[in-house]
Parts: structure tokens; sequence; C-alpha cells
């Protein structure tokens, strides 16, 4: 029998999908797949300003490729649509006056003016920290419906308010310290608190999860909730995720938001695994399957402190969810990252397919693979050398050894790697010749680089004319000196 579990991920579509809000996302979302629950996005549009059709679908496209799928939303639908706060004005009216009826909610027509001048009068006396604006509007029923005003709320300045956090604990925050908050702009949007309130009591959301950023918007949406008469869902709250340098995570440190993570060759996999263990832990494993996250995700592992990204530990588990991906999946994959330098392959070419092999265990990224796959397709004429590994290979002291190897390559029958490994073994013994310099400067002839698979495996997947040609090369760049 499936569980209540509601929970809800309802991010801004005013820029990037940024890593520490997807992290909020991952954790939601595993927590409702574990329980057989439901999973809502929400879009959360108000700021008309910043929100775009483009951000939008940003978020979308965030979403889909890391594989965090919905059960309630936009393109989905669902029984408590719409999905976006900007079509929900009439509801968010709706229940304003139903606070208002209450005595919990009133109209307020202070202007900025107003607000300003109890401000500059607090902070004169005061300083300023502490102000909390007064509304004379609090026990007045006067006003003009008709005209422009706010709908704030009628905050109980008495005792405290709080609840039983699922990463932090026992919380509760002073009512003294709340003003009378607004809840209903001019224009008939809600702030955030009244929209979060509404939306996740509309959508039965039975958990909240969020940075631990809102931690002090929570007393006000459970004042909301207690206005109501309504059970409020529990919180989570998640500790911020920083750099490397121990500061919130931006742009300097790197890749932000999730596209550019998947535009940079990351598997999802590898990201949903990364994510999901900054602040959280299961004993000492640090790989997992989407699978095994479900299965093992708990609030009692997710700490109370930030996390920092460790970008070596980031490009582990990247390696090893690439290293999971079959052979011709990764050819599919890796296709599009080829293009991007210039080498038009089909994922169906025979080169590409023996190559991913050998390939992938160097790579961490699909940005990596290709770049380790780029002289397998790059013309002759126009691989160039790693300088260093040229400098000290591409010398005449080795273009006897190059021009020995192109033989060799060139008289190998059968073309294979056992022919060609027994072919150089019996003459570099014959010659008391070390393999090494051997190896090495073959290594940047064929690839222009001092790293790549075994050489022998190297060579065939190059090809034996191709191979001979670029042997020959480098020895005649080697000459040249």
């Amino acid at each position: 029998m499936a569980s209540e579990v509601r929970v809800r991920f309802a991010p801004s579509p005013t820029g990037s999908l940024h890593i520490g809000n997807v992290r909020t996302a991952i954790y939601a979302w595993l927590w409702a797949r574990r329980h057989e629950g439901t999973f809502i996005l929400r879009i959360e549009d108000t700021d008309a300003e910043r929100s775009t059709t483009d951000a939008v679908q940003v978020v979308l496209d965030s979403m889909k490729w890391l594989g965090l799928d919905w059960d309630e939303g936009p393109e989905v639908g669902g029984p408590n649509g719409p999905y976006f706060q900007s079509e929900r004005k009439e509801l968010y009216r709706r229940w304003a006056e139903t606070l208002i009826a209450k005595g919990a909610a009133y109209r307020c027509w202070a202007t900025r003016e107003e607000i300003q001048a109890q401000r500059e009068a607090y902070e004169g006396k005061k300083g300023k920290k502490g102000f909390r604006f007064q509304s004379p509007w609090r026990d007045r029923e006067d006003g003009d419906p008709t005209q422009p005003h706010v709908v704030r709320f009628r905050t109980n300045r008495e005792g405290k308010t709080g609840w039983s956090d699922l990463v932090y604990g026992d919380i509760a925050y002073p009512n003294r310290e709340q003003q009378d908050f607004v809840l209903i702009r001019e224009n008939g949007l809600p702030l955030y608190n009244f929209g979060c309130f509404v939306d996740d009591l509309e959508m039965g959301v039975t958990l909240v999860t969020r940075g631990d950023d809102h931690l002090v918007n929570t007393p006000q949406q459970l004042m909301l909730y207690a206005a109501a008469e309504k059970a409020p869902p529990q919180f989570a709250h998640l500790p911020m995720v920083l750099g490397p340098d121990g500061k919130k995570y931006s742009k300097r440190h790197g890749a932000v938001g999730v596209l550019d993570f998947a535009a940079q060759g990351f598997v999802p996999d590898g990201l949903l695994n990364y994510l999901a263990r900054i602040g959280w832990s299961h004993g000492d494993q640090e790989l997992f399957t989407r699978d095994e996250l479900i299965a093992a995700f708990d609030w009692a592992q997710v700490g109370k402190t930030s996390a920092r990204v460790d970008f070596k530990k980031m490009s582990h588990v990247q390696s090893h969810h690439l290293r999971l991906r079959d052979d011709a999946t990764l050819a599919k994959n890796v296709v599009p990252f080829l293009a991007e330098r210039g080498l038009e392959v089909s994922a169906d070419d025979a080169t590409l397919r023996a190559a991913i092999g050998p390939v992938k265990l160097r790579a961490a990224t699909l940005s990596e693979l290709a770049d380790g796959l780029d002289y397998f397709f790059r013309a002759d004429d126009d691989l160039s050398y790693d300088e260093k590994g040229a400098k000290k290979f591409l010398t005449a002291d080795y273009v006897a050894n190059l021009e020995r190897l192109a033989s060799i390559v060139e008289g190998a029958e059968p073309f294979t790697a056992e022919a060609l490994e027994a072919a150089v073994t019996a003459w570099i013994e014959a010659d008391d010749i070390k393999i090494k310099d051997v190896a090495q400067p073959a290594r940047v002839a064929l690839t222009g680089r001092t790293r790549s698979p075994g050489l022998y495996e190297t060579i065939v997947l190059v090809g034996q004319a191709r191979s001979v040609a670029r042997l020959r090369r480098a020895a005649e760049h080697a000459s040249a000196g």
C-alpha cells in the first residue's frame, strides 16, 4: 500500500538550477521514491521581472536530465494544479479573505512613505536593528477595499513558535521577533511565506525540504497553519553547499547549474550520486546506484553543518558512473562531444566502439572521453604534439626506434596486438633496447600525447596504414629537431 508521503520541489525560474537547490530536490525525490509517495514540481514564478519562459525550461530540462521525474507538475498535470504560482492568484485571494474573516489577517493601506517614516523614527531612537512595522490599520475597519492595499497577518506577539526539524531538531523563535507580515501585495500576488503556505496546504504536502536560509520563514508559515486550523507539514532544512574554499558555492568555483555540468559531459547518475552524498552519509559508502540511494536515504544521517564541494571526489564518482555505462551507450553519448571538437563520427563507427573500452578507464566525463578518443579520428596532418612530450621524446635519439617500429607495424601479419607485441619484443631483446625507449616516443607519435591505452592496442585502433604514417611523420619531426 502506497504511503501518504507528498513532497515538493518549488524553484523560482530566475536562472540556472543551482546545484545547491537541486540537492534539495534530490533529497525530496529520494524520500518520495523510497516511500512510494508523490513528488510534486511547483514553479514559484511570482517574480514577474526575473521569471521567464526560458528559465522555466531550464528548470524542466535540468530535472529531466538528472532523472528527477515528477508525479504532479508542469507537463504532467495533476489534481492540484495549476502548478505555476502566477496562475493561482484567485486561490491566494480566497485564502486571504478566509483569514480576514477569521480575524487572523487585515487589509492595510499604509503607504511606503508612512512605513519609511516609522522606520526612520525608530532608527533615530534605537538604531537600525529590530525595526518592525506597526500598522495603523491593524485594529481599524474603515478602509476602502476598492483602493490599493496589502493584506497583513495579525501576528500574536506573545509566546513562541517552534517545530521539530528533521535535520536541526527542536527549533523555536520568540513571536515578539515577528511583525505583521504581508500576505498579498497590491498586485494580488502572494509573498513567499503566504504562497508556500497556501500551495503546500492545497497540495497536501507532508514534508517541506529547503535550504536553511528559510529557517526564519518557518515560524510565519506555522502561524498561518495555526490560524487556518490546519495541521502543518514536517520540515527539513538543509545546510548550504559551499565551495572548496568554504565560501558559498558560486560561478567563481566553476559550473553552477545542472545544465552546466551536463554541458561538461557529466553523466546524470554520477552527479546525482555526488550531490546526494554532500551532507548525507550512509556508513563509509560513497558510490551508489540510483536504486541504492532510494533504498538508503533517510533524514537521520543528514548533517547540520555546511558541506564543501570536493572536485577530486566529484571526479572519482563521475568516473565510476561513466565506466558503469556499456560501450554502445557511451558511443552514443560521446558523439556530440566529438562533434564539438570538429570530429564527425557515427555512434556505430567500429573504431569508436572498439576504443571506448580502453579510453573510458582514464576519463571522468564525456568531455574527457571525447578528448581521449580525439586522436583516433583526427587527420594525421592535423595531429598536434604535446609540447613537453615532443621535446622529450621526438628527438634525434629516438629517430631510429620510430623508423624501425614503423617497419615492424607495416609488415605485421596478422595485424593484431599480440603479433605486434611479439615482433617488438623480439627486436628489443635482440638489440638490447629498453621498451620505454620505444613505447614513449611511439605514444607521442601516434596520439600526440604521453598517455594513452596500451601501445599495441593503440596501434591496432589507429590502424595499420595510419600508424605507419604517424610514426614516420614523427621520425621526420624528430630529425628536423
